[in-house]
């Protein structure tokens, strides 16, 4: 049982690294529930994680997770120890905290930007990252922990990229660099600036040197007088030359 479930999490680890660019060390958000279960089950979550994802993790959570096990009493103090011996990941609630699902939601954002894994057995943050596409979920059941199988959600949206209706992270990241480099950059309304042109080769008749004014130039009187002269010369040498 455990060499098939060891083969369905690294099946599910390769969908989320191939359709949706996730990167070792992975990031894990944890919540107060999922420390719960972990403590009740006798799971040492800091080992059996990187074991179970077969790579580097970072543990992470949010202040408003930790506060939410403060004021829920005494019975969860085992919970909130384990808790704070995570990374503390900056939410934008630190000065009004709210519910850990709902803080958690709020991190992914509309599209997991930040490629992170979830471990909760909250059912209502659960429900909330189905409708986000690309978000694995670790959660514990019969004393292990279980790597959720992708959700319908991610399934289709990797099906629309297949398709060509959707563009995929990584493909959005290409062109955002491929565009830096072409000189091309948004305007904050919306709208794209178009390529940047390049300056046109100055006219070669615009870098001549200007002629000084002043200095006169050649009568031609001079040169006509000239031309008359040789020509009236050849005529008299062409006459006497004749019998």
């Amino acid at each position: 049982m455990k060499i098939k479930r060891q083969k369905q999490a690294k099946k599910t680890l390769s969908f989320y690294k191939y359709n949706f660019s996730f990167r070792e060390p992975y990031q894990v958000l944890i919540d107060g529930t999922f420390c719960q279960a972990a403590l009740k089950n006798k799971i040492q979550i800091k080992e059996q994680i990187p074991k179970y994802l077969m790579g580097e993790v970072q543990l992470c959570t949010t202040n408003c997770a930790l506060k939410e096990l403060e004021t829920l009493g005494k019975e969860l103090y085992g919970a909130r120890v384990i808790l704070q011996r995570y990374q503390v990941r900056r939410c934008p609630h630190f000065k009004n905290p709210v519910p850990a699902s709902e803080c958690l939601l709020s991190m992914l954002e509309e599209t997991n930007p930040h490629h992170y894994f979830v471990a909760t057995q909250d059912r209502t943050l659960t429900t909330g990252l189905k409708k986000i596409p690309g978000v694995p979920l670790l959660y514990i059941i019969v004393n292990t922990i279980v790597l959720d199988k992708p959700d319908q959600l991610s399934l289709d949206h990797v099906q629309a990229v297949q398709l060509g209706e959707l563009v995929s992270p990584s493909q959005q990241q290409n062109l955002r660099s491929m565009k830096k480099e072409q000189g091309i950059v948004a305007r904050k309304d919306g709208d794209r600036r178009g390529k940047k042109r390049k300056r046109p080769n100055p006219n070669p008749l615009s870098c001549l040197k200007k002629k000084k004014k002043g200095v006169p130039t050649p009568p031609l009187k001079n040169s006509e007088e000239g031309r008359k002269r040789r020509r009236h010369k050849k005529s008299r040498t062409e006459g006497g030359d004749a019998p």
